[in-house]
Protein backbone atom coordinates (compact mmCIF):
# COMPACT_ATOMS: atom_id res chain seq x y z
CA UNK A 1 0.00 0.00 0.00
CA UNK A 2 0.87 3.32 -0.53
CA UNK A 3 0.28 6.81 0.62
CA UNK A 4 -0.01 10.00 -1.03
CA UNK A 5 -0.52 13.70 0.47
CA UNK A 6 -1.24 16.68 -1.23
CA UNK A 7 -0.51 19.60 0.67
CA UNK A 8 -3.31 22.69 -0.84
CA UNK A 9 -3.41 26.58 -0.16
CA UNK A 10 -6.97 25.72 0.97
CA UNK A 11 -6.77 22.16 2.90
CA UNK A 12 -4.29 18.66 2.76
CA UNK A 13 -5.85 15.52 1.48
CA UNK A 14 -4.40 12.37 1.95
CA UNK A 15 -5.21 8.79 0.16
CA UNK A 16 -4.29 5.41 0.69
CA UNK A 17 -4.09 3.29 -2.63
CA UNK A 18 -3.59 -0.44 -2.87
CA UNK A 19 -0.84 -2.25 -5.50
CA UNK A 20 -3.61 -1.97 -8.37
CA UNK A 21 -3.76 1.60 -7.42
CA UNK A 22 -7.35 1.18 -6.01
CA UNK A 23 -7.90 4.07 -3.38
CA UNK A 24 -8.69 2.27 -0.12
CA UNK A 25 -8.89 5.45 2.13
CA UNK A 26 -9.44 9.04 2.39
CA UNK A 27 -8.94 11.74 4.42
CA UNK A 28 -8.86 15.70 4.10
CA UNK A 29 -7.83 18.98 6.63
CA UNK A 30 -8.85 22.28 6.37
CA UNK A 31 -5.86 25.47 5.71
CA UNK A 32 -6.73 28.64 6.35
CA UNK A 33 -4.91 31.79 4.90
CA UNK A 34 -3.58 35.23 6.66
CA UNK A 35 -3.63 38.06 4.76
CA UNK A 36 -2.64 41.27 6.29
CA UNK A 37 -1.92 43.49 3.57
CA UNK A 38 -2.77 43.92 0.12
CA UNK A 39 -1.40 41.38 -2.04
CA UNK A 40 0.07 39.26 0.90
CA UNK A 41 -0.55 35.85 1.73
CA UNK A 42 1.12 33.14 4.59
CA UNK A 43 0.65 30.26 6.00
CA UNK A 44 1.72 29.19 9.27
CA UNK A 45 3.62 25.92 8.94
CA UNK A 46 2.48 24.71 11.85
CA UNK A 47 -1.04 24.57 10.94
CA UNK A 48 0.49 21.94 8.06
CA UNK A 49 1.65 19.44 10.49
CA UNK A 50 -1.40 19.58 12.28
CA UNK A 51 -3.41 18.92 9.15
CA UNK A 52 -0.90 16.32 8.67
CA UNK A 53 -1.61 14.36 11.57
CA UNK A 54 -5.16 14.71 11.32
CA UNK A 55 -5.10 13.20 7.84
CA UNK A 56 -2.92 10.55 8.24
CA UNK A 57 -4.37 9.94 12.32
CA UNK A 58 -8.10 9.40 9.81
CA UNK A 59 -6.02 7.02 7.23
CA UNK A 60 -4.65 4.88 10.07
CA UNK A 61 -8.12 4.26 11.71
CA UNK A 62 -8.58 0.38 11.59
CA UNK A 63 -5.16 -0.36 11.23
CA UNK A 64 -5.09 0.48 7.48
CA UNK A 65 -1.45 1.96 7.02
CA UNK A 66 0.08 -1.53 8.41
CA UNK A 67 1.11 -2.87 5.28
CA UNK A 68 2.11 0.94 4.12
CA UNK A 69 5.60 0.47 1.80
CA UNK A 70 5.59 4.42 0.53
CA UNK A 71 4.63 7.95 0.87
CA UNK A 72 4.79 10.41 -1.57
CA UNK A 73 4.13 14.30 -1.54
CA UNK A 74 2.86 16.88 -3.83
CA UNK A 75 1.91 20.62 -2.83
CA UNK A 76 1.42 24.27 -3.89
CA UNK A 77 4.68 25.42 -5.46
CA UNK A 78 6.81 28.42 -4.94
CA UNK A 79 6.10 29.15 -1.03
CA UNK A 80 9.58 30.61 1.08
CA UNK A 81 9.54 28.72 4.09
CA UNK A 82 12.60 30.04 6.56
CA UNK A 83 14.14 28.04 8.72
CA UNK A 84 17.11 28.94 11.59
CA UNK A 85 19.71 26.76 12.72
CA UNK A 86 18.11 24.75 14.35
CA UNK A 87 15.11 23.76 12.02
CA UNK A 88 12.41 26.26 13.74
CA UNK A 89 10.33 28.87 11.78
CA UNK A 90 11.29 32.46 11.49
CA UNK A 91 8.29 33.64 9.79
CA UNK A 92 4.46 32.76 8.48
CA UNK A 93 5.45 31.10 4.91
CA UNK A 94 4.87 33.24 1.85
CA UNK A 95 2.48 31.52 -0.23
CA UNK A 96 2.56 31.15 -4.30
CA UNK A 97 0.13 33.92 -4.79
CA UNK A 98 1.92 37.36 -2.75
CA UNK A 99 2.72 39.32 -4.65
CA UNK A 100 4.36 42.22 -2.02
CA UNK A 101 7.80 40.95 -4.49
CA UNK A 102 6.90 42.52 -7.64
CA UNK A 103 9.99 45.02 -7.12
CA UNK A 104 12.36 42.08 -6.45
CA UNK A 105 11.05 39.52 -9.25
CA UNK A 106 11.50 42.55 -11.72
CA UNK A 107 15.13 43.52 -10.51
CA UNK A 108 16.14 40.32 -10.56
CA UNK A 109 14.22 39.66 -14.18
CA UNK A 110 16.37 42.40 -15.39
CA UNK A 111 19.31 40.34 -15.30
CA UNK A 112 19.79 38.10 -17.99
CA UNK A 113 21.30 35.30 -15.66
CA UNK A 114 18.24 34.33 -14.52
CA UNK A 115 16.29 33.43 -17.70
CA UNK A 116 19.31 31.98 -19.24
CA UNK A 117 19.88 29.84 -16.44
CA UNK A 118 16.28 29.20 -14.91
CA UNK A 119 14.57 28.95 -18.40
CA UNK A 120 11.76 31.16 -17.27
CA UNK A 121 11.22 34.45 -16.15
CA UNK A 122 11.28 35.45 -12.48
CA UNK A 123 7.60 36.07 -11.46
CA UNK A 124 6.81 37.97 -8.40
CA UNK A 125 4.79 34.84 -7.04
CA UNK A 126 8.23 32.60 -7.51
CA UNK A 127 10.42 31.88 -4.22
CA UNK A 128 13.89 33.93 -4.95
CA UNK A 129 11.66 37.25 -5.29
CA UNK A 130 10.09 36.62 -2.08
CA UNK A 131 13.31 35.60 0.03
CA UNK A 132 15.56 38.79 -1.82
CA UNK A 133 12.06 40.71 -0.15
CA UNK A 134 12.97 39.58 3.39
CA UNK A 135 16.37 40.32 3.05
CA UNK A 136 15.44 44.47 2.23
CA UNK A 137 12.77 43.86 4.53
CA UNK A 138 13.25 41.84 7.50
CA UNK A 139 16.84 41.96 8.04
CA UNK A 140 16.90 40.45 11.18
CA UNK A 141 15.07 37.77 9.90
CA UNK A 142 17.73 36.78 6.58
CA UNK A 143 20.13 37.00 8.64
CA UNK A 144 19.33 34.17 10.87
CA UNK A 145 18.20 31.99 8.10
CA UNK A 146 19.82 28.67 7.49
CA UNK A 147 17.30 26.86 5.41
CA UNK A 148 14.88 28.00 2.84
CA UNK A 149 11.84 24.73 2.00
CA UNK A 150 9.37 24.66 -0.22
CA UNK A 151 5.79 23.77 1.70
CA UNK A 152 5.94 19.87 0.69
CA UNK A 153 9.54 19.95 1.72
CA UNK A 154 8.98 21.01 5.27
CA UNK A 155 6.33 18.42 5.29
CA UNK A 156 8.69 15.73 4.68
CA UNK A 157 11.27 17.31 6.93
CA UNK A 158 9.11 16.79 9.85
CA UNK A 159 8.31 13.25 8.40
CA UNK A 160 11.99 12.03 7.86
CA UNK A 161 14.00 14.83 9.36
CA UNK A 162 16.02 15.68 5.75
CA UNK A 163 16.21 18.65 4.09
CA UNK A 164 15.49 17.23 0.71
CA UNK A 165 13.64 19.09 -2.03
CA UNK A 166 12.60 17.52 -6.02
CA UNK A 167 13.64 18.88 -9.23
CA UNK A 168 9.53 19.61 -9.95
CA UNK A 169 9.12 22.45 -7.21
CA UNK A 170 12.64 23.64 -6.92
CA UNK A 171 11.99 25.14 -10.81
CA UNK A 172 9.51 27.29 -9.19
CA UNK A 173 12.56 28.58 -7.05
CA UNK A 174 14.42 31.02 -9.69
CA UNK A 175 17.86 29.12 -8.07
CA UNK A 176 17.70 26.07 -10.31
CA UNK A 177 19.72 25.26 -13.54
CA UNK A 178 16.53 23.83 -14.83
CA UNK A 179 18.59 22.04 -17.99
CA UNK A 180 21.15 20.77 -15.57
CA UNK A 181 18.58 20.05 -13.09
CA UNK A 182 21.03 21.06 -10.28
CA UNK A 183 21.00 24.53 -7.74
CA UNK A 184 22.76 27.25 -9.59
CA UNK A 185 25.56 28.92 -7.56
CA UNK A 186 25.30 32.01 -9.75
CA UNK A 187 21.99 32.57 -9.24
CA UNK A 188 21.83 32.28 -5.30
CA UNK A 189 24.75 34.26 -5.06
CA UNK A 190 23.04 37.03 -6.89
CA UNK A 191 20.17 37.07 -4.20
CA UNK A 192 23.55 36.83 -1.33
CA UNK A 193 22.86 33.40 -0.84
CA UNK A 194 25.08 29.90 -1.05
CA UNK A 195 24.02 26.24 -1.75
CA UNK A 196 24.56 26.08 2.07
CA UNK A 197 20.55 27.69 2.24
CA UNK A 198 19.13 24.83 0.24
CA UNK A 199 18.14 21.13 0.74
CA UNK A 200 19.44 18.63 -1.13
CA UNK A 201 17.41 17.52 -4.09
CA UNK A 202 16.32 14.28 -5.85
CA UNK A 203 14.22 12.98 -8.63
CA UNK A 204 10.34 12.92 -7.73
CA UNK A 205 10.17 9.10 -7.98
CA UNK A 206 13.34 8.75 -5.73
CA UNK A 207 13.76 8.06 -2.22
CA UNK A 208 14.02 11.34 -0.20
CA UNK A 209 14.12 9.40 2.78
CA UNK A 210 12.54 7.09 5.43
CA UNK A 211 9.53 8.12 7.66
CA UNK A 212 10.51 8.56 11.41
CA UNK A 213 10.14 5.77 13.58
CA UNK A 214 8.19 7.68 16.10
CA UNK A 215 5.54 8.69 13.72
CA UNK A 216 5.76 4.93 12.01
CA UNK A 217 4.57 3.87 15.83
CA UNK A 218 1.82 6.17 16.24
CA UNK A 219 0.07 5.39 12.93
CA UNK A 220 0.74 1.74 12.63
CA UNK A 221 3.09 1.51 9.93
CA UNK A 222 6.38 -0.67 9.25
CA UNK A 223 9.52 0.40 9.73
CA UNK A 224 11.66 1.77 7.53
CA UNK A 225 8.51 3.45 4.84
CA UNK A 226 10.21 5.37 2.26
CA UNK A 227 9.23 9.16 1.58
CA UNK A 228 9.51 9.62 -2.19
CA UNK A 229 10.72 12.62 -3.73
CA UNK A 230 7.14 13.59 -4.81
CA UNK A 231 6.42 17.02 -6.44
CA UNK A 232 5.21 19.73 -7.15
CA UNK A 233 1.28 19.97 -7.38
CA UNK A 234 0.54 20.14 -11.20
CA UNK A 235 3.46 17.89 -11.69
CA UNK A 236 1.95 15.50 -9.35
CA UNK A 237 -1.34 15.78 -11.33
CA UNK A 238 0.08 14.84 -14.20
CA UNK A 239 1.60 11.93 -12.98
CA UNK A 240 -1.71 10.97 -11.50
CA UNK A 241 -3.46 11.48 -15.14
CA UNK A 242 -0.42 10.31 -16.86
CA UNK A 243 0.94 12.85 -18.47
CA UNK A 244 4.76 11.74 -18.59
CA UNK A 245 5.29 11.62 -22.19
CA UNK A 246 5.98 14.06 -24.79
CA UNK A 247 2.84 15.12 -26.84
CA UNK A 248 0.50 14.37 -23.79
CA UNK A 249 -1.27 17.13 -21.98
CA UNK A 250 -4.08 18.22 -19.78
CA UNK A 251 -6.17 21.11 -19.37
CA UNK A 252 -7.25 21.62 -15.48
CA UNK A 253 -10.33 23.79 -15.11
CA UNK A 254 -9.69 24.68 -11.33
CA UNK A 255 -10.04 28.54 -9.84
CA UNK A 256 -7.22 29.48 -12.17
CA UNK A 257 -5.97 27.43 -15.24
CA UNK A 258 -3.42 25.21 -16.81
CA UNK A 259 -2.44 24.23 -20.14
CA UNK A 260 0.35 21.66 -19.05
CA UNK A 261 2.52 19.49 -21.44
CA UNK A 262 4.85 16.58 -20.59
CA UNK A 263 8.33 17.02 -23.00
CA UNK A 264 11.33 14.59 -22.92
CA UNK A 265 13.50 17.33 -24.04
CA UNK A 266 14.21 20.94 -22.44
CA UNK A 267 13.13 23.86 -24.64
CA UNK A 268 12.40 26.48 -22.42
CA UNK A 269 11.37 30.18 -24.31
CA UNK A 270 10.75 32.60 -21.15
CA UNK A 271 9.63 35.53 -23.92
CA UNK A 272 6.57 33.09 -23.91
CA UNK A 273 5.65 33.43 -20.28
CA UNK A 274 5.90 29.85 -20.15
CA UNK A 275 6.63 28.03 -17.46
CA UNK A 276 9.38 25.08 -18.34
CA UNK A 277 10.14 23.68 -15.54
CA UNK A 278 11.38 19.97 -14.69
CA UNK A 279 8.88 17.06 -14.57
CA UNK A 280 8.30 14.74 -11.79
CA UNK A 281 10.26 12.32 -13.33
CA UNK A 282 14.30 11.98 -14.62
CA UNK A 283 14.81 13.23 -17.68
CA UNK A 284 11.45 14.32 -18.39
CA UNK A 285 10.46 18.48 -18.53
CA UNK A 286 7.34 19.75 -18.45
CA UNK A 287 5.76 22.87 -20.05
CA UNK A 288 2.46 25.00 -18.38
CA UNK A 289 0.54 28.15 -20.18
CA UNK A 290 -1.15 29.73 -16.85
CA UNK A 291 -4.13 31.49 -16.63
CA UNK A 292 -5.24 32.99 -12.93
CA UNK A 293 -8.82 32.89 -13.55
CA UNK A 294 -10.74 29.47 -15.07
CA UNK A 295 -13.49 28.55 -12.54
CA UNK A 296 -12.77 31.84 -10.80
CA UNK A 297 -13.82 34.02 -14.11
CA UNK A 298 -17.20 31.67 -13.84
CA UNK A 299 -17.52 31.92 -9.85
CA UNK A 300 -17.27 35.95 -10.46
CA UNK A 301 -19.63 36.39 -13.06
CA UNK A 302 -22.50 34.29 -10.73
CA UNK A 303 -21.92 35.97 -7.89
CA UNK A 304 -23.18 39.33 -10.39
CA UNK A 305 -26.38 37.41 -11.46
CA UNK A 306 -27.00 35.51 -7.85
CA UNK A 307 -27.20 32.56 -9.16
CA UNK A 308 -24.65 29.40 -8.86
CA UNK A 309 -21.76 28.72 -11.75
CA UNK A 310 -23.86 25.52 -12.79
CA UNK A 311 -27.35 26.50 -13.52
CA UNK A 312 -25.18 29.36 -15.12
CA UNK A 313 -23.84 26.76 -17.67
CA UNK A 314 -26.68 23.71 -17.23
CA UNK A 315 -28.56 24.94 -19.64
CA UNK A 316 -26.68 26.40 -22.72
CA UNK A 317 -27.58 23.16 -24.99
CA UNK A 318 -25.25 22.53 -27.53
CA UNK A 319 -22.31 24.99 -28.77
CA UNK A 320 -23.13 28.02 -30.75
CA UNK A 321 -20.68 30.26 -32.35
CA UNK A 322 -19.15 33.30 -30.45
CA UNK A 323 -21.52 36.14 -30.45
CA UNK A 324 -20.81 39.84 -30.34
CA UNK A 325 -20.15 40.32 -26.69
CA UNK A 326 -16.67 39.26 -25.58
CA UNK A 327 -15.11 38.40 -21.76
CA UNK A 328 -11.84 39.30 -21.36
CA UNK A 329 -10.99 37.35 -18.06
CA UNK A 330 -7.85 39.64 -16.77
CA UNK A 331 -9.79 40.04 -13.26
CA UNK A 332 -6.38 39.55 -11.56
CA UNK A 333 -3.89 40.49 -14.09
CA UNK A 334 -2.53 37.69 -16.44
CA UNK A 335 0.81 35.00 -16.69
CA UNK A 336 0.65 32.82 -20.25
CA UNK A 337 1.24 35.37 -22.62
CA UNK A 338 1.16 38.46 -21.32
CA UNK A 339 3.16 38.02 -17.52
CA UNK A 340 0.91 41.17 -17.01
CA UNK A 341 -0.34 41.67 -12.55
CA UNK A 342 -1.90 44.89 -13.93
CA UNK A 343 -4.09 44.33 -16.73
CA UNK A 344 -7.64 44.05 -15.77
CA UNK A 345 -10.84 41.92 -17.07
CA UNK A 346 -13.41 43.61 -19.42
CA UNK A 347 -17.08 42.66 -21.27
CA UNK A 348 -16.44 44.41 -24.48
CA UNK A 349 -19.49 44.28 -27.07
CA UNK A 350 -22.40 44.52 -24.42
CA UNK A 351 -25.70 45.69 -26.57
CA UNK A 352 -29.54 45.40 -25.39
CA UNK A 353 -29.53 41.34 -26.26
CA UNK A 354 -27.08 41.18 -24.70
CA UNK A 355 -28.97 38.50 -21.77
CA UNK A 356 -27.43 36.24 -18.85
CA UNK A 357 -27.03 33.16 -21.37
CA UNK A 358 -25.04 35.23 -23.81
CA UNK A 359 -22.66 36.64 -20.83
CA UNK A 360 -22.76 33.30 -19.76
CA UNK A 361 -21.39 31.99 -23.05
CA UNK A 362 -18.94 35.04 -23.14
CA UNK A 363 -17.24 34.33 -20.15
CA UNK A 364 -16.74 30.61 -21.32
CA UNK A 365 -15.50 31.82 -24.54
CA UNK A 366 -12.85 34.22 -22.92
CA UNK A 367 -11.47 31.89 -20.89
CA UNK A 368 -11.31 29.17 -23.90
CA UNK A 369 -9.85 31.80 -25.56
CA UNK A 370 -7.40 32.14 -23.17
CA UNK A 371 -6.45 28.70 -23.26
CA UNK A 372 -5.80 29.53 -26.94
CA UNK A 373 -3.06 31.94 -25.99
CA UNK A 374 -1.55 29.42 -23.85
CA UNK A 375 -1.57 26.82 -26.52
CA UNK A 376 0.28 29.30 -29.07
CA UNK A 377 2.50 30.04 -26.54
CA UNK A 378 3.85 26.56 -25.94
CA UNK A 379 3.70 26.06 -29.71
CA UNK A 380 6.50 28.89 -29.72
CA UNK A 381 8.58 26.76 -28.05
CA UNK A 382 8.17 23.79 -29.89
CA UNK A 383 5.77 22.06 -27.99
CA UNK A 384 3.05 19.97 -29.85
CA UNK A 385 -0.05 18.54 -27.84
CA UNK A 386 -1.19 15.43 -29.56
CA UNK A 387 -3.23 14.07 -26.91
CA UNK A 388 -5.48 16.28 -24.08
CA UNK A 389 -7.40 15.23 -21.33
CA UNK A 390 -9.42 17.58 -19.08
CA UNK A 391 -9.44 17.79 -15.25
CA UNK A 392 -10.58 19.91 -12.40
CA UNK A 393 -14.30 21.51 -11.36
CA UNK A 394 -15.00 23.48 -14.80
CA UNK A 395 -14.99 20.42 -16.72
CA UNK A 396 -18.23 19.27 -15.62
CA UNK A 397 -19.05 21.63 -18.16
CA UNK A 398 -19.90 20.22 -21.50
CA UNK A 399 -20.26 23.40 -23.15
CA UNK A 400 -17.42 25.01 -21.65
CA UNK A 401 -15.12 21.80 -23.04
CA UNK A 402 -16.76 22.04 -26.40
CA UNK A 403 -15.98 25.42 -26.89
CA UNK A 404 -12.56 24.98 -25.24
CA UNK A 405 -11.47 21.64 -27.94
CA UNK A 406 -12.81 23.95 -30.86
CA UNK A 407 -10.71 27.08 -29.61
CA UNK A 408 -7.95 24.50 -29.27
CA UNK A 409 -8.78 22.42 -32.73
CA UNK A 410 -8.10 19.60 -30.39
CA UNK A 411 -10.20 16.78 -29.02
CA UNK A 412 -10.57 16.60 -25.10
CA UNK A 413 -10.43 13.21 -23.72
CA UNK A 414 -12.66 13.29 -20.10
CA UNK A 415 -11.71 11.00 -17.55
CA UNK A 416 -13.78 8.27 -15.78
CA UNK A 417 -15.45 10.90 -12.37
CA UNK A 418 -12.84 9.83 -10.36
CA UNK A 419 -10.08 11.66 -7.97
CA UNK A 420 -6.79 11.94 -10.51
CA UNK A 421 -5.22 15.01 -8.59
CA UNK A 422 -1.71 15.63 -6.77
CA UNK A 423 -2.68 13.06 -3.86
CA UNK A 424 -3.04 10.03 -6.15
CA UNK A 425 -0.32 11.59 -8.05
CA UNK A 426 1.88 11.43 -4.95
CA UNK A 427 0.95 7.92 -4.16
CA UNK A 428 2.14 7.07 -7.51
CA UNK A 429 5.18 8.59 -7.01
CA UNK A 430 5.67 6.73 -3.76
CA UNK A 431 5.13 3.57 -5.48
CA UNK A 432 8.09 4.01 -7.65
CA UNK A 433 10.32 4.86 -4.80
CA UNK A 434 9.19 1.83 -3.07
CA UNK A 435 9.16 -0.58 -5.97
CA UNK A 436 11.78 1.10 -8.08
CA UNK A 437 9.41 1.01 -10.86
CA UNK A 438 9.11 4.13 -13.19
CA UNK A 439 6.60 6.04 -15.66
CA UNK A 440 4.92 2.41 -16.89
CA UNK A 441 3.18 2.50 -13.50
CA UNK A 442 1.34 6.21 -14.43
CA UNK A 443 -0.65 5.11 -16.84
CA UNK A 444 -3.32 6.94 -18.12
CA UNK A 445 -7.62 6.70 -16.60
CA UNK A 446 -10.41 5.26 -18.78
CA UNK A 447 -12.03 7.84 -20.24
CA UNK A 448 -15.86 8.79 -20.51
CA UNK A 449 -15.84 10.08 -23.22
CA UNK A 450 -14.16 12.19 -26.14
CA UNK A 451 -15.34 15.75 -26.85
CA UNK A 452 -14.27 16.62 -30.24
CA UNK A 453 -13.99 20.08 -32.09
CA UNK A 454 -17.60 21.37 -34.01
CA UNK A 455 -15.58 21.68 -37.24
CA UNK A 456 -18.99 23.89 -38.53
CA UNK A 457 -17.47 26.94 -35.78
CA UNK A 458 -13.54 26.35 -36.62
CA UNK A 459 -14.47 29.66 -38.26
CA UNK A 460 -15.83 31.49 -36.06
CA UNK A 461 -13.27 30.47 -33.42
CA UNK A 462 -10.84 31.56 -35.00
CA UNK A 463 -12.17 35.13 -35.69
CA UNK A 464 -13.47 34.83 -31.76
CA UNK A 465 -10.10 34.88 -31.01
CA UNK A 466 -8.70 37.12 -32.98
CA UNK A 467 -11.34 39.91 -31.86
CA UNK A 468 -10.26 38.74 -28.44
CA UNK A 469 -6.56 39.18 -28.83
CA UNK A 470 -7.72 42.77 -30.41
CA UNK A 471 -9.77 43.86 -27.33
CA UNK A 472 -6.72 42.29 -24.98
CA UNK A 473 -4.45 44.55 -27.12
CA UNK A 474 -6.23 47.64 -26.45
CA UNK A 475 -7.29 47.75 -22.84
CA UNK A 476 -3.46 46.88 -21.85
CA UNK A 477 -2.75 49.95 -20.00
CA UNK A 478 -5.98 51.54 -19.14
CA UNK A 479 -6.21 50.01 -15.72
Amino acid sequence: MYVGLDLGTSGLKGILIDDDQEILAEASAPLNTSRLHSGWSEQAPSDWLGACEAVLGALAEGGRLGAVRGIGLSGHMHGATLLDGADQVLRPCILWNDTRSHIEAARLDSDPQFRAITGNIVFPGFTAPKVDWVREHEASIFAKMRKVLLPKDYLRLWLTGEHVAEMSDAAGTSWLDTGKRDWSDALLAATEMSRDHMPRLVEGSQVSGTLRDELAMRWGLPKGVVVAGGGGDNAASAIGVGVVKAGQAFVSLGTSGVLFAANDRYQPDPATAVHTFCHALPDTWHQMGVILAATDALNWFAGLTGKSSADLTSGLGALKPPGKTRFLPYLGGERTPLNDAAIRGAFIGLEHSTDTEAATRAVLEGVAFAFRDCRDALAATGTQIEQLLAVGGGSNSAYWLSAIATALDRPIDLPIARDFGGAFGAARLGMMAATGAGAEIAGQPKIARTIEPDTAFTEAFDAGHRAYTEARDAIRGLT
